[in-house]
């Protein structure tokens, strides 16, 4: 785990910076930038995590509990182990959760903190939750043409945006997934078990096939099934060398490493 801070737009990361940093990493890759876990179903698995940042990472897990096997002290007994779905990874240590992976399924695999799975985290963004933007909006067209008021209903909607971004910059939250954008970025990743995946094969096999009325869905007030709007499918930058993103219409993200 990585952290560095760039201010958008400039080319070099703020090296002495101890306190505020804006981008966050798995092996200095940002979601969706970044490797799956791909896992057979039924096999042990074992994470190691080193934190080389400057705050503690609670790193949570979905689906599974976990077992703490390793500590900056060595290799814990399997008497002492302790069971977890959550494990804050102190500054400058190196923790191992094992498990077995015994649940079929796409996970996700992230910090707890809000903040570290988002990127290019500003502090002073003025909370517009509910407020009415169209007349905004429009008074604000005439003297910034480009600028986008920000969305009524949290920063999820963030997600479902693509605008034109400084160079040397990411989006503060991206990726798509089978039900629609993922809204998140940086510290994240995701685990996908399959019961059909062969020894040691770790390409990315794609999202989980749900087995039929396992999978929730929206009715009206007559019963009736609500047509959802299709999700743009894939996963965007799961596989993108460099990060470059040119189906977002990003121009500054465009072969910038």
């Amino acid at each position: 785990m990585s952290s560095y801070r760039f201010d958008p737009g400039t080319s070099l990361p703020q090296v002495t910076e101890m306190t505020d940093f804006n981008i966050w990493t798995f092996n200095s890759r940002v979601f969706p930038g970044i490797d799956v876990l791909p896992v057979r179903l039924g096999d042990r698995v074992r994470i190691r995590m080193a934190n080389l940042t400057m705050t503690a990472h609670p790193i949570h897990l979905h689906g599974h509990h976990f077992a703490v096997g390793l500590t900056d002290g060595g290799w814990v007994p399997e008497s002492a182990q302790w069971p977890e779905a959550t494990l804050d990874v102190p500054v400058g240590a190196i923790r191992a959760i094992e498990f077995v992976a015994d649940q079929p399924g796409d996970w996700a695999f992230h910090c707890h903190k809000s903040h570290h799975t988002m990127n290019a985290m500003g502090h002073q963004v003025k909370n517009f939750i509910g407020l009415r933007q169209q007349a905004l909006s429009k008074a604000l067209a005439h003297a910034a043409p480009t600028a986008m008021a920000m969305g009524t209903d949290g920063m999820a909607m963030m997600g479902e945006m693509a605008m034109p971004l400084p160079a040397n910059t990411l989006p503060m939250m991206t990726g798509t997934g089978p039900f629609g954008p993922i809204e998140m970025g940086g510290m994240f990743t995701v685990m996908k078990v399959r019961a059909d995946l062969a020894p040691g094969d770790y390409r990315d096999p794609g999202w989980y096939q749900h087995p039929q009325r396992t999978v929730a869905y929206e009715v009206d007030a007559a019963g009736a099934p609500v047509v959802q709007k299709p999700s743009t499918g894939g996963s965007p930058g799961m596989n993108m060398p460099g990060m470059d993103m040119p189906e977002m219409d990003m121009p500054g993200m465009k072969h910038q490493h």
